[in-house]
């Protein structure tokens, strides 16, 4: 849909009433009419989107990247939800909920008339009613030990019960009890506070058993079958994806009006930074993430003239992301079992240099650990790595490469995401081969490809970035956990094949504190263990900037690009209170 214009619709609004009315059936029958509702809102309208990469995965239990968590959660749902603005947890399809005196029993009840989409899986093709036994089946399939569960993670250890089933000692989780169809109990092997975030995630959403029975885990990849604010049209992979309004979808806004407000949401997948900028230029898109750093003097003068309103075609939003770039290294390669080259590595790179003169300014040098600086947080306590040129090259001395002698050509395997990775890892392989005396190749491959070699332990060395599924230390630190190990060549959370009894102890024992203050001291111990260890090349957390349309109204930004779009709309502007000009000229990094 092409920006909508002022003077293109206010015929609409002369012609609409507050409610609705006969305008209802006008916007479906063209999705970019807007009709007015309660509270100054505006109901229809398309948004365009963009994923820089492909998605590796549409099923729940099988996503672990933002780019596939972005397209599926417009369709899937769980029991509860994080507030786009707040990041606060809401109730979801759980209407509420409670927790006994003894901090382990969660029992959770489950919304009337709630359906699954209308699917060629159920009797004659109508989507039935989400009930606690598809929780069930659900929650059941995450302690499984299937190919297709990349969050085995989620509730082992956790979930009274989900060891003994993964292990096949059991039939069925002993924590997970239907106590009627709208009630669902979960009871935990021991006190942790930070379960209601777990069940935020996408990883936990619902989907009906039929669906999987029909298609299978594989063919479960390419599908949403949930219960969410919108429902798939198109799925074609790396070409389009089109969503359209769920009109059976549950919820209200605090007016009363029916979500969601969109009647449709479209994502193009763009793979260049600048034609994905361009696209948003000629209003092919109505929001983008990123701005690539060769164009950001080119469209920036300073975030605050944008934030100020003086440019009037588009908005500027800019956070501190919950997001970690990092090289990784398979710790059990013959390359990197080394814990000083390990070291040698990450005091031969200059973090500030690279975002300086690199990322101009758009991201904050990793020197503090591996997490991300958040609320109650001691991030500064964490030793990370300063440049360190003496040390290295001591520490590669010590380990028998003098000067990079001997050691062998190794290869950085990375996406594009845009072309902003190849900028990063040109700058720091230089750094490397400059300092070090070690050669480095870049291997490119689509983030579809890559994450699967990733995960399996066949790259030594890579580039990852981890953006936080709720706002909590333990969502970085998890993937450092020795249980998180597969078996050889079989999908691992656990990228690195890291194991220390130390460090799973400390994890361990923060994830049963109680106190707060204490959970996140923990934490912060963890964290400096993995620096000691020299796990993995920390390099910087992101900036997040992005541009939106003017005219879309309660599409916040937040640290962990959560996005609740059910919630976003359009809203028509007057000529008389906003002029029709397009600024690029006024924008800019902004100031630390």
């Amino acid at each position: 849909m092409k920006r909508m214009r002022f003077f293109s619709v206010l015929v609409i609004l002369l012609s609409l009433n507050a409610c609705g009315g006969a305008g209802e059936d006008e916007a479906q029958a063209d999705p970019n009419k807007l009709v007015p509702v309660e509270g100054g809102k505006f109901s229809g309208g398309v948004l365009n989107i963009n994923s820089i990469e492909d998605y590796t995965s549409l099923f729940p239990a099988s996503i672990n990247d933002i780019y596939s968590t972005h397209i599926a959660t417009l369709g899937y749902e769980g029991l509860l939800r994080l507030n786009q603005k707040t990041l606060e947890i809401e109730s979801c399809v759980a209407e509420s909920y409670t927790i006994d005196k003894s901090k382990k029993i969660y029992t959770f009840k489950i919304r009337k008339g709630i359906t699954f989409f209308d699917d060629e899986c159920f009797v004659d093709g109508v989507g039935r009613e989400v009930t606690a036994s598809d929780f069930k089946y659900c929650f059941e399939f995450l302690c499984s030990n299937s190919e297709f569960n990349k969050w085995s993670s989620i509730f082992r250890d956790r979930l009274l019960g989900a060891n003994e089933f993964s292990t096949g000692k059991s039939k069925e989780v002993k924590g997970i009890k239907v106590l009627d169809e709208g009630t669902l109990e979960l009871t935990l092997v021991e006190p942790y506070a930070g379960f209601p975030h777990l069940l935020t995630m996408v990883a936990t959403s619902v989907y009906p058993k039929e669906a999987v029975e029909k298609y299978g885990h594989k063919g479960m990849q390419n599908k949403i079958i949930g219960c969410g604010p919108f429902i798939p049209s198109t799925i074609e992979n790396g070409k389009n994806v089109l969503f359209v309004k769920n009109e059976k979808y549950w919820r209200k806004d605090e007016f009363g009006n029916k979500l969601p407000f969109l009647n449709q949401v479209a994502i193009s997948f763009i793979k260049d930074k600048n034609e994905e900028l361009q696209a948003f230029k000629d209003e092919k898109l109505d929001m983008v993430w990123g701005i690539p750093v060769e164009e950001v003097q080119n469209i920036m003068g300073t975030l605050e003239e944008a934030k100020d309103g003086k440019n009037t075609e588009f908005e500027v939003q800019s956070i501190n992301s919950l997001n970690v770039q990092y090289y990784g290294f398979l710790n059990t390669s013959e390359v990197f079992k080394d814990v000083r080259v390990r070291k040698a590595f990450n005091y031969a790179i200059d973090r500030d240099s690279l975002v300086d003169f690199i990322l101009l300014g758009e991201g904050i040098p990793a020197h503090h650990g591996f997490v991300p600086e958040m609320k109650g947080y001691p991030s500064k306590s964490v030793k990370g790595f300063d440049f360190d040129l003496a040390m290295a090259k001591k520490l590669m001395s010590e380990a028998g490469y003098p000067g990079g002698k001997g050691f062998p050509e190794i290869t950085l395997n990375l996406n594009a995401s845009g072309g902003i990775n190849e900028k990063v890892a040109d700058a720091l392989t230089g750094m490397l081969n400059e300092n070090l005396g070690i050669n480095i190749k870049l291997q490119l491959m689509p983030m579809s490809e890559l994450h699967p070699k990733v995960e399996k332990g066949q790259l030594d060395f890579w580039r990852f970035g981890w953006i936080a599924d709720y706002p909590d230390p333990s969502n970085f630190l998890y993937l450092f956990h020795s249980k998180n190990i597969g078996a050889p060549n079989e999908a691992s959370v656990n990228y690195f094949r890291y194991s220390n009894p130390l460090f799973d102890k400390m994890y361990e024992a923060s994830l049963r504190e109680i106190d707060l203050e204490k959970r996140m001291e923990l934490y912060a111990l963890a964290d400096q263990i993995l620096m000691d260890d020299a796990v993995i090349m920390p390099l910087y957390f992101n900036l997040d900037i992005r541009l939106i349309d003017p005219n879309l109204k309660d599409y916040d930004i937040n640290e962990m690009q959560y996005q609740d779009l059910a919630v976003v709309y359009y809203k028509i502007e007057s000529k008389a209170t906003k002029e029709n000009v397009r600024v690029y000229e006024n924008l800019a990094p902004e100031e630390e």
